[in-house]
């Protein structure tokens, strides 16, 4: 019995002092301040919506819509009421949304665009777990 009671002591007080040693931790010092270093990298917001094309592109859809006899004058890299109005001609000759703006579909009939944009939603990608083989297919093992 003695020997029992000795033990719970022993068992006890190395608990207690296992229990003290545990609470402490280094960022719990008495006095000492957290500090977290700022970062110097800003953020940016994006810009929603479709972007302007650049000059460069405005001027070539100009040159496309002029070789089908929708636009009339000289490309001049401004996307101004005269393409506006030259796009819808276009559009509507081609049985397009007559809207004036650009899309996909009408940069593919301009000869100016994707084959496959606007066509079909996007195809998911393929993973590699897809490409395994198939389980009823027979194996072909070679000799080692």
């Amino acid at each position: 019995m003695l020997l029992v009671a000795a033990g719970m002591g022993v068992g006890g007080a190395a608990a207690s002092g296992q229990g003290a040693s545990s609470s402490k931790s280094p960022s719990a010092k008495p006095g000492s301040k957290t500090h977290r270093a700022k970062s110097t990298r800003k953020t940016t917001r994006r810009e929603r919506g479709q972007k302007v094309p650049a000059t460069e592109r405005i001027s070539e859809i100009q040159s496309a819509l002029a070789k089908d006899g929708s636009f009339d004058g000289k490309p001049s890299g401004k996307w101004d009421a005269a393409t506006v109005d030259a796009m819808k001609k276009f559009q509507e000759a081609h049985g397009l949304n007559p809207s004036g703006k650009l899309d996909a579909k009408t940069l593919q009939k301009l000869g100016l665009g994707s084959q496959t944009a606007g066509l079909a939603p996007p195809m998911p990608q393929v993973s590699s777990s897809s490409l395994s083989t198939n389980p009823s297919s027979p194996t072909v093992r070679r000799p080692q």
